[in-house]
C-alpha cells in the first residue's frame, strides 16, 4: 500500500505522464528507441527524489516501444528493430 501512495502522488504522476508523452515522441522518430530517450532525459532526472527518476525513465521507455510500433503500423517504417514483424504484421 506503501508503494501505491508513493506512485499515486500528483508530483509522481506528472512525471509519468511527461515521460510518456516524450518516450512517445522519441519513439515515432525512426532509428531512436527506448535507451536512446531514456538516455536523453537522464541528466534531468538527477535532480529529481529516486522514485519520481525511475517512475519517469519506466515512462520514457513504455512510450518509446508504444510510439515505435505506431510508425511500423501506419508508415511501415520500424523504428527499431522490435519493431519489424510489426511493421510486417501490422501494415
Amino acid at each position: 500500500m506503501d508503494g501505491f501512495a508513493v506512485a499515486f502522488t500528483g508530483r509522481n504522476l506528472l512525471l509519468c505522464f511527461v515521460g510518456c508523452l516524450w518516450g512517445t515522441a522519441v519513439g515515432v522518430l525512426p532509428g531512436l528507441g527506448p535507451l536512446a530517450g531514456m538516455a536523453l532525459l537522464l541528466p534531468l532526472t538527477f535532480k529529481l527524489d529516486p522514485a519520481g527518476a525511475v517512475i519517469m525513465l519506466a515512462g520514457i521507455f513504455n512510450g518509446a516501444m508504444y510510439g515505435g510500433s505506431t510508425t511500423s503500423i501506419l508508415m511501415r517504417i520500424p523504428g527499431e528493430a522490435a519493431s519489424v514483424v510489426t511493421c510486417i504484421d501490422g501494415y
